[in-house]
């Protein structure tokens, strides 16, 4: 499947996001998940785009942004 380098972009960026809640508490860690939320919106909706436009079936575009990000070294 060819993926736009834009949702690999907006996927990295979620995941980085969601790892700065680590350690994490009180007022820092509610505007940290705010921060991921927004990403997470953000990459779930250019999913979403992107399956409609392809006709590719949502789960399958976001199954293969996540392993390309997650585990590059599957892809080779």
């Amino acid at each position: 499947m060819d993926i736009p380098d834009r949702l690999l972009d907006l996927q990295k960026a979620a995941d980085a996001e969601r790892a700065k809640l680590a350690g994490l508490d009180g007022d820092e860690h509610a505007a940290q998940w705010k921060r991921w939320y927004d990403a997470a919106v953000e990459i779930q909706t250019a999913v979403t785009e992107h399956a409609q436009e392809t006709g590719t079936p949502r789960y399958q575009v976001e199954a293969a942004v996540k392993k390309v990000v997650r585990h590059p070294s599957a892809d080779g």
